[in-house]
């Protein structure tokens, strides 16, 4: 007998409630046409062992299926297991049909609990008319054999006790209306009992399942074994392009002739002699370039190609030959690698974040935002959350935990890899994909769990979850990015992935705005009792502590970050940074309130009305705080006259930032969230005094947040009720951004869009405040002082400007100008020298002992025939 063995796991959520099948699963793609009456025959004797049970099969968890020996074995016993085909559904027509498995009862310790069972889920429904929605939280008729020896078809139980040391072969038929439950001896064949349910009226249209249900103590104890799973007849529908895996999905990105792509498979490595390839098709062939190995924890393979000079798309597919028992079959997933950009004026990038299972598949997004052609994407964090699938989380043993991460990872690539299949992508992991509701990395050290998985926990900076875990999940998230700027590991050996990533003419700044955080716990004093990263007590002014000793993005990003400011290589003309979160926190809750676990709760307003009585709030885990450390960020981004583009915050907005003056800085795009868990708000009290910008809401104007960080509100996309189902989805506010960088005109526009608006039949269908367009120059704002002379760049090239104070020599801007006449301002009255680089031509010329006074201003020729530098 095994030993009994509990499992260290947190359930933070529950199996989803029920719903519909749909033929149409995703309309980005074309479909097989369902086969009517085509069996369902599983083939897992043809596979060795490994923990995936094969492309045609989803399991519920990940971690608690397994191939062995042939059979498709339930490794726990615990609640609601069921491994959903996916190829077949049952059509809700009246049809007959006839399902059989061979069932091994394995829990010795259940035999005689009858509220145990092991069987078959029929009709399983989702929360949408979707098979994947079934597969993951799908509810039916169940029926097989209980603890007791009992067959069962939902609540009706028969009377005949069977025995559970054999091998028993339960058979279910639906015929005519009537359900019949026959079980044999999977050796002698000789009929153990049956049991039939005449006239039934359920609808048994959806998936079909397999289900080991155990609903007491959840334990490592396997609970059965199933084998020869076969379902026949009319009511039978198959799509055999319904599988998932091995290649799950793919994403690439190109930069600086360097193409790197991700394929992230399924447990596929312990099939001795996979082999992994990518390949690309020149004319009617396809071509091997490249072939990697699977990383053996994230399942993840990477191809690095070189000297990329592609002028056109070109259709890649990644090639996986497994060899089984009856040979080798090669599997294949297809993408496409676009033409860069470089030569169109504008470049449109599709922006995400904050994906809860609510609206799982997600068909609309896909969809939808597809529909703005975009040129690129980027997922800035929490690519889902703890609850994602139900079932928690599990956090050890390793093995167990990366199969629980790779679960909610494949849940996320199963909705959206049609945005990302033929255009490269960017994803910033958060705290949520690393199992935390707010992380402040603290340079990777640990975060102590004695206490549990609590506030408690993070609280104390740092990661929760093992280092090699927290490196699996940067492999499969970010191993595509281009090569990180300082790849040093930081504490744990927990590696870094900050860097940039210029593409179609726009440089990005990737960052890690939580990898180096100081945890506030440890640095405000202990009278602010800190709990998750909100100060309880309220007699203490967080913004007497401006000058605290505390790391925002840490002293390495900040080099980085100055290094990018000036960098405008590989094509450079607009910029902007990415991030996990913004700098400033856009926010408010009741007043009075100390933290924000009551968000899911408060009342969703009315369109158009103002909720009263809020106050901003003081939240810790925005890049709000630290107040010095934001300020610094800023005044370096604003340099590169970028545009900050950030997630986390699941309220859309647009502000511009200030530091020593309100509009100072630049502009700050964060994206709604495309599932929204805490739907944020801003309704900040506005005094008689306050002056919204001309036209729009009282919300929108000057502020300061709960910092005191100054910021000027422009748009704000607030929980509203909108009368569109489910509201738990869209009365949150939920959708994607869109951003266009436009090279020629030198300006960005920011598109804010509820997930569920069709942007070609209701092109006006924005949040309310959107679109805003800004110059490539209001990304640095400050009041000037005065211009130094205008410079004439009339038989310049694009060419790179960067003005520096002269006695100190710190670069005051820098950016690529498109003028024909460009007359440099400055923040102060003083000497300054310019800088003017034709990059094409290699050249520079510097111009000395500039000032801003009067007799200097006479236009200096750009002439790179003349003297240079």
């Amino acid at each position: 007998m095994k030993r009994r063995k509990a499992i260290k796991s947190i359930a933070l959520g529950t199996v989803g409630s029920s719903l519909v099948l749909t033929e149409n699963w995703a309309a980005t793609r074309p479909l097989q046409p369902f086969k009517k009456g085509s069996p369902l025959k599983s083939n897992w004797q043809n596979w060795p062992d490994m923990a995936w049970v094969g492309p045609e099969y989803w399991g519920n968890r990940l971690q608690d299926w397994e191939l062995r020996d042939g059979k498709a074995v339930c490794n726990l016993s615990a609640k609601n297991r069921t491994l959903h085909s996916l190829t077949h559904q049952l059509s809700p027509k009246n049809d007959s049909f006839k399902a059989e498995v061979k069932v091994k009862w394995l829990n010795e310790d259940n035999i005689g609990n009858p509220a145990s069972y092991v069987g078959m889920r029929i009709g399983a429904k989702g929360k949408f008319e979707d098979y994947r929605s079934a597969a993951v939280f799908g509810k039916g008729l169940d029926a097989g054999i209980n603890g007791g020896g009992n067959l069962f078809i939902g609540n009706q139980m028969g009377s005949e006790k069977l025995p559970l040391d054999k091998e028993i072969i339960l058979v279910v038929k639906g015929e005519r209306g009537d359900l019949l439950l026959e079980a044999f001896a999977s050796e002698s064949k000789q009929l153990l009992g049956v049991l039939k349910i005449e006239n039934y009226k359920g609808d048994l249209g959806g998936n079909i399942a397999l289900v080991s249900h155990f609903p007491e103590e959840a334990l490592f104890q396997d609970s059965v074994a199933f084998s020869d799973w076969v379902v026949t007849g009319e009511k039978v529908l198959a799509a055999e392009n319904q599988t998932f895996g091995p290649v799950c999905f793919a994403h690439y990105t190109l930069h600086d002739g360097v193409l790197k792509l991700a394929a992230q498979l399924a447990p596929i490595e312990k099939i001795t002699g996979n082999k992994i390839s990518l390949q690309l098709k020149k004319g009617a062939a396809w071509n091997t370039v490249q072939e990697a190995a699977i990383d053996k924890l994230g399942r993840v393979v990477h191809f690095r190609l070189e000297d990329w000079a592609e002028e056109r798309a070109v259709p890649y597919r990644v090639k996986v030959d497994l060899p089984l028992k009856s040979g080798v079959e090669s599997h294949f997933y297809s993408g496409t690698i676009a033409e860069e950009p470089v030569n169109q004026d504008q470049v449109k990038l599709a922006v995400f974040s904050c994906n809860a299972d609510y609206g799982f598949p997600d068909n609309e997004v896909s969809l939808h935002s597809l529909k703005h052609t975009p040129d690129m994407a980027v997922f800035l964090g929490d690519q889902f959350y703890e609850s994602t699938g139900g079932f928690g989380i599990q956090t050890s043993p390793l093995e167990k935990s990366s199969l629980d991460y790779l679960r909610k990872w494949y849940m996320f690539g199963w909705s959206y890899r049609e945005i990302f299949r033929h255009i490269p992508s960017a994803f910033i992991p958060d705290d949520h994909d690393v199992y935390h509701g707010n992380v402040w990395g603290e340079a990777g050290k640990v975060a102590p769990t004695d206490e549990g998985w609590t506030y408690v926990a993070q609280d104390q900076g740092g990661y929760k979850m093992p280092a090699e875990w927290v490196n699996m999940v940067q492999l499969t998230q970010t191993g595509h990015l281009p090569d990180a700027f300082d790849p040093t590991p930081v504490k744990q050996g927990i590696g870094t992935y900050y860097t940039d990533w210029v593409y179609g003419g726009i440089s990005f700044a990737i960052l890690e705005d939580r990898k180096f955080k100081s945890a506030p716990k440890n640095v405000l004093p202990e009278e602010a009792k800190v709990t998750n990263g909100f100060i309880q007590n309220r007699e203490f002014d967080i913004k007497e502590y401006y000058d605290i000793e505390a790391d925002l993005l840490g002293e390495r990003q900040l080099k980085f970050l100055k290094h990018w400011s000036t960098d405008w290589s590989k094509g450079a003309e607009m910029k902007a940074v990415l991030s996990q979160t913004n700098f400033c926190t856009v926010a408010t809750l009741p007043e009075g309130s100390i933290i924000d676990s009551i968000v899911p709760k408060l009342p969703i307003p009315e369109l158009g009305e103002y909720v009263p009585g809020d106050a901003p709030t003081s939240d810790m885990d925005s890049n709000g705080w630290p107040q010095k450390g934001r300020d610094e960020a800023i005044k370096i981004i604003r340099k590169a006259f970028a545009l900050h583009i950030a997630g986390d915050q699941h309220l859309a907005s647009v502000v511009q930032y200030g530091v020593d003056e309100f509009k100072d800085s630049g502009y700050a795009f964060a994206g709604p969230a495309l599932n929204n868990l805490f739907p944020r708000r801003w309704w900040p009290p506005v005094p008689e005094s306050h002056e919204p910008l001309p036209g729009k809401p009282k919300y929108t104007g000057n502020f300061n947040d709960g910092f005191g960080n100054k910021m000027t509100v422009h748009a704000v996309a607030n929980p509203r009720k909108t009368g569109v189902e489910p509201a738990l989805i869209h009365d949150r506010s939920t959708g994607y951004g869109i951003v266009t960088f436009d090279k020629k005109g030198k300006q960005m526009t920011m598109e804010c869009w509820p997930r569920y608006v069709d942007p070609k039949s209701n092109p006006n269908g924005q949040y309310e405040g959107w679109p805003i367009t800004v110059s490539q120059k209001e990304n640095y704002a400050r009041n000037a002082k005065g211009t130094l002379p205008p410079l004439d760049l009339s038989n310049c090239n694009k060419p790179i400007v960067e003005v520096f104070e002269a006695q100190s020599g710190e670069l005051v801007y820098s950016l690529r100008v498109n003028d024909k006449v460009f007359r440099p301002k400055v923040f102060r009255e003083g000497n300054y020298f310019v800088k003017v680089t034709d990059d094409k031509l290699g050249k520079s010329m510097v111009f000395n002992a500039l000032n801003t006074f009067s007799d200097q201003l006479a236009t200096l020729k750009v002439d790179f025939d003349a003297d240079m530098v």
